[in-house]
């Protein structure tokens, strides 16, 4: 009796050759992607930007209801309008059989269609070709200028590298970084779930840092040193350390005193810095600037600024700019051996190049138009527009909140996101549990079935024991905030009412 696989091709082949046979069919054996055989660390994966709440609201859109999603930060998907002159250049640069036309310049400024013969010239066969895995050189040049113009200390555009946005090199640097569950890296919690998602997929371990939100979200370093002896003691080895400035989601901009604090922590643990810097451009208040990792390294001279090791984030995501879909990114790694750089170098070079578009327009973000330019006085109406818009609603949010029973929230400095801490009242949490719900999760799925309004549970961020937050950004046009508000208001309210049954948790 023969045994043949059970697929057709091979009954179709015994019935060629007219041999009658009993066939058995073997039993199926797991394949690589059946669920029980997938790799482990793919199931650890949690991302709650787009998770239980993201689904259960797309789920409601389907229905007829009305979403505003503010689960996650992407500015052009509320409403927010593009930049007038990038999208101009990178239109001549995606047609360039328009740069022909007689008549382009009717249709596009000077500057612009010069600005696109630039960028068209300094590829190897227009936006449709690979460039260098590095990125284009004439644009990490442009990234270069635009480093030392912030930092005032020169930048070298062989340690630039281009991405598919932040997060695609943040995987990269972690990738060289993690060889295994022993290695930790030191995350700040409140923290971005790219971080904790990555580390779970490279099967490292999350260490984490808890920033203090009495403190304004501010970092301690007592912590820190406290989180890596716990990890040391579970015989954990903490190789690096990842700032997010100013915060994602907790919106502090980091003074440049703490930033001195944690190079001199780096440098006594030899710790390598991670700066996540993409929000560098969205600053609401006046009191505490941006200040990179890189230029307060710079500035403390030898030995540190010559061995602490520090790769710094960048995109077009975010600012003013809002070009999330996008995808333009940039690293720049500070002190790292030439030879660790060549390794970096061969791991980008599996993707061949990052997107061809995505990199003119990170060279039109850090080359912006200079006055004098056609083009310079409508491209600063626009952003100045929409950074002054931004920070009138981070007010409008935080006040907004504020007002609530039971909620407080800290001012957004910076970035794009409010983090306010609702408390739950023991009735709520003993109703989520009853649901099978994370408290604050049950708040959120309340919240978005009553109002629309999807957010992101605090506990996708992590957050201390029996505290519960939100996420929300700040993104909804600014006329729709003042209604938006209200109607968390009157949800919050009736739900706090609802459980609350007389008791009263006092305010901080």
């Amino acid at each position: 009796m023969d045994v043949v696989p059970n697929y057709p091709a091979a009954t179709a082949l015994q019935r060629l050759e007219n041999t009658p046979r009993e066939i058995k069919y073997e039993p199926h054996l797991d394949s690589a992607l059946d669920y029980e055989t997938l790799n482990e660390n793919v199931k650890k994966v949690q991302y709650a930007v787009r998770g239980e709440l993201y689904l259960r609201a797309s789920e409601l859109q389907k229905e007829g209801k009305k979403i505003i999603f503010t689960n996650v930060g992407n500015p052009h998907a509320l409403g927010q309008k593009p930049l007038t002159f990038p999208r101009q250049v990178v239109a001549l640069c995606q047609a360039p059989f328009l740069l022909d036309d007689p008549n382009v310049g009717l249709l596009f400024p000077a500057d612009a269609i010069a600005r696109a013969k630039h960028y068209l010239s300094l590829t190897s066969g227009g936006l449709g070709a690979y460039s260098d895995s590095r990125g284009i050189p004439g644009v990490r040049k442009e990234v270069a200028e635009f480093i030392e113009r912030r930092d005032g200390y020169p930048s070298d555009p062989e340690l630039i590298f281009l991405t598919d946005g932040a997060s695609k090199g943040v995987m990269q640097i972690l990738n060289c970084i993690i060889r295994g569950q022993g290695d930790g890296i030191l995350v700040p919690v409140p923290q971005y779930p790219l971080y904790s998602a990555t580390i779970s997929l490279l099967g490292g371990s999350l260490v984490p840092y808890y920033l203090e939100e009495s403190a304004n979200w501010g970092l301690d370093i007592d912590n820190l040193r406290e989180s890596v002896a716990q990890a040391r003691f579970k015989g954990i080895t903490v190789r690096a350390m990842v700032i997010i400035n100013p915060g994602n989601p907790t919106g502090q901009c980091l003074s440049e005193a703490n930033l001195r604090e944690i190079l001199n922590f780096c440098y006594q643990e030899n710790l390598v810095l991670l700066g996540d810097e993409v929000y560098q451009q969205n600053i609401y208040q006046d009191e505490r600037p941006f200040i990179s990792a890189r230029k307060v390294l710079m500035d403390m001279g030898a030995p540190i600024s010559k061995e602490v090791q520090l790769v710094s984030f960048h995109t077009v995501s975010k600012g003013y700019w809002g070009e999330c879909g996008q995808r333009g990114g940039y690293f720049e790694m500070t002190n790292l051996p030439p030879q660790t750089v060549d390794e970096i170098y061969k791991i980008a070079s599996i993707a061949l190049s990052p997107n061809v578009p995505a990199q003119i327009f990170m060279g039109l973000m850090v080359n912006p138009l200079k006055p004098g330019d056609i083009s310079y006085e409508q491209f600063v109406r626009e952003s100045q527009g929409i950074l002054e818009s931004l920070r009138r609603r981070a007010r409008l949010m935080t006040d907004g909140f504020n007002s609530c029973k039971n909620v407080v929230c800290n001012f957004t400095e910076g970035a794009m996101y409010s983090f306010p801490q609702i408390r739950l009242p023991p009735k709520a949490i003993e109703a989520a549990k009853k649901a099978g719900k994370v408290p604050d999760v049950f708040y959120c799925l309340k919240l978005l079935e009553a109002t629309g309004i999807s957010t992101v549970p605090g506990s996708g961020f992590g957050q201390k024991e029996g505290v519960f937050h939100l996420r929300t950004t700040i993104l909804p046009a600014e006329e729709d905030m003042p209604a938006i508000m209200s109607s968390f208001k009157k949800f919050n309210d009736e739900f706090m009412d609802q459980y609350e049954n007389n008791w009263n948790h006092s305010r901080m």
